[in-house]
């Protein structure tokens, strides 16, 4: 019989829970495209519906290796995000500005 992790994380020790809530924040920090959609709670039909396509095309996208900027910003804007991307260098890191070209 499964058991609520609400009675599971109440039964472990104070050191085990703060390590599986950074493990938890840290898969929350990397993850593909799939997983974003099912973590904002959405199918691929309705994303397809709020970016106006088709639901194959929302898998084509969540199933590609490679994909225009513009591609992925709208998937995120369908989720209800925005999209922000950085440059790392050793010596800082830089906030790219993408609404530069739509302007």
């Amino acid at each position: 019989m499964a058991k609520n992790f609400k009675i599971l994380q109440q039964r472990m020790s104070p050191e085990a829970r703060a390590i599986s809530e950074k493990r938890a924040a840290a898969t929350l920090e990397k993850m593909a495209l799939h997983d974003l959609r099912r973590v904002r709670r959405m199918n691929q039909t309705e994303l397809a519906a709020q970016l106006g396509t088709a639901q194959s095309e929302v898998s084509k996208i969540e199933n590609r290796a490679d994909m225009h900027i513009s591609t992925l910003r709208q998937y995120v804007e369908g989720l209800g995000g925005q999209l922000e991307m950085k440059a790392v260098f050793p010596e800082k890191t830089i906030l790219l500005d993408l609404a530069a070209g739509r302007r």
